[in-house]
């Protein structure tokens, strides 16, 4: 891992939005992001078009903000939706101009087909105890959630923050959580990017601190320019995403 990856230095856009709490103030802090958790929480926002740099900030303007950490998967073309991978390579296109955030996109999709009741519920005559059913393609990204868990205990035996911040209501990274907490002694705050009714209860035992939910309007505050320049060239935000 370079130097500059584990040390990344601060930018300087710090949006005056007001933040969480004042706890870790002027500490070095890392933000862990599991994508397809914050995807799934604004899916049906007009919000999707998502600057994670200015999310961060917005949401921790006092904190250094050392390095970000993004986890996703390649998604796979639907049936019903062929245009999916595309939106989401513009999407990927726009993090990769940020200059403090690190894009782990080595997770995958597996698919498996299972027998699930025919919607609208459909009978056979005189069998209406259990409807009919028929095959479902269904598909789970995986990878992601582990690569997250080793990039935290990674970053935290090499010293590479004094505070981490993990986007995420996924508990399964309970225990990498708690390890940082209570073996390493670092502070870890988790932020529940869906509605509060879905916060982890088990995730909030283990961090030092927790936010139920981000605001909306923090989102809408935190999105990237509709039209941006890379190295190839210009590119815009998908049209659907404006939905």
């Amino acid at each position: 891992m370079s130097a500059s990856a584990c040390f990344g230095e601060q930018s300087r856009l710090r949006p005056p939005i007001g933040g969480l709490n004042h706890i870790g103030v002027g500490l070095k802090t890392n933000v862990y992001i599991d994508g397809f958790n914050l995807y799934f929480a604004i899916k049906f926002s007009p919000y999707k078009w998502l600057d994670l740099s200015s999310l961060c900030r917005n949401l921790l303007p006092k904190h250094t903000i050392n390095l970000i950490r993004y986890f996703t998967a390649h998604v796979k073309p639907l049936p019903h939706d062929l245009g999916v991978r595309t939106r989401q390579d513009f999407y990927l296109r726009a993090l990769k101009t940020l200059q403090d955030l690190e894009l782990h996109d080595n997770g995958e999709f597996v698919s498996w087909d299972k027998l699930m009741p025919q919607s609208p519920l459909a009978y056979v005559r005189g069998k209406k105890k259990s409807p009919n059913k028929v095959n479902v393609l269904k598909t789970e990204e995986k990878g992601s959630d582990v690569n997250l868990a080793s990039w935290l205990l990674t970053d935290c035996f090499n010293g590479c923050f004094d505070y981490a911040v993990i986007i995420s209501n996924d508990s399964d990274l309970a225990t990498p959580i708690e390890i940082v907490v209570q073996q390493y002694h670092k502070s870890v705050k988790v932020i529940n990017p869906d509605k509060p009714k879905y916060a982890s209860k088990k995730l909030a035992r283990v961090s030092t601190s927790n936010f139920i939910t981000i605001h909306p309007w923090v989102y809408s505050q935190s999105q990237f320019p509709v039209t941006l320049t890379d190295a190839i060239g210009a590119f815009t935000k998908p049209p659907r995403w404006y939905v």
